[in-house]
């Protein structure tokens, strides 16, 4: 599978071969849905609490005669039914995330990386570098590729002009190749690779 490879000027600048292994795939929507799934779960920090009856600084000492006052037989103030008493069944500190399969998260990145190809929102570009910092200079660029809500994937280090002037625009992510992830390739209409993060990913999944 050829596609054609473009500068930040929108400029022509050769092809490559995209690996069908990687590139070809039919997606498959219940992959995606339980690689998506996982990574919300695993990054949920899951450090709500409440007390519980037993963790209230209060006196266990019994507050009512257990006969003749009329009224219900009760033990202390603890109890979750009083003002200042405990949460019943409350939330506890805990982790979210569920388990997925090695295999299985590598074919979701996969099949997120075929969807793209398939519905012709995959882009590859040159190289991902600016000579300075701005962000009028990369809003301009991306004016001329067409580009709004892209996710842009370098190789193992950032050229740190353009991920500072790509950092203040809407919709739009850059991300060294070893960050890349399902969710957000999903998330964003368009996905521009360079051609150092196309090296990366086929040597990853060859």
């Amino acid at each position: 599978m050829k596609i054609d490879v473009q500068t930040l000027e929108a400029k022509k600048a050769g092809t490559v071969d995209l690996t069908d292994e990687v590139f070809a795939l039919e997606p498959r929507a219940d992959i995606l849905h339980r690689m998506v799934a996982w990574q919300l779960a695993k990054r949920q920090a899951g450090t709500h609490k409440t007390k519980g009856r037993s963790e209230i600084a209060l006196t266990g000492k019994k507050f009512v005669k257990q006969k003749g006052s009329g009224g219900a037989r009760h033990g202390d103030r603890k109890a979750p039914q009083f003002r200042g008493g405990g949460k019943a069944f409350g939330p506890v500190v805990r982790s979210h995330a569920i388990d997925l399969p090695k295999k299985v998260r590598a074919l979701a990145l996969r099949h997120a990386l075929s969807s793209k190809a398939k519905s012709d929102n995959l882009i590859v570009l040159d190289e991902a570098k600016l000579a300075e910092p701005k962000t009028k200079v990369a809003k301009e660029a991306f004016a001329k590729l067409g580009l709004t809500s892209v996710l842009f994937i370098d190789g193992a280090e950032l050229d740190q002009n353009f991920a500072l002037a790509a950092r203040n625009l809407p919709k739009v992510d850059v991300l060294p190749v070893q960050g890349i992830n399902v969710y957000d390739i999903l998330r964003h209409e368009k996905l521009v690779l360079t051609k150092a993060a196309l090296e990366s990913l086929e040597a990853r999944f060859k």
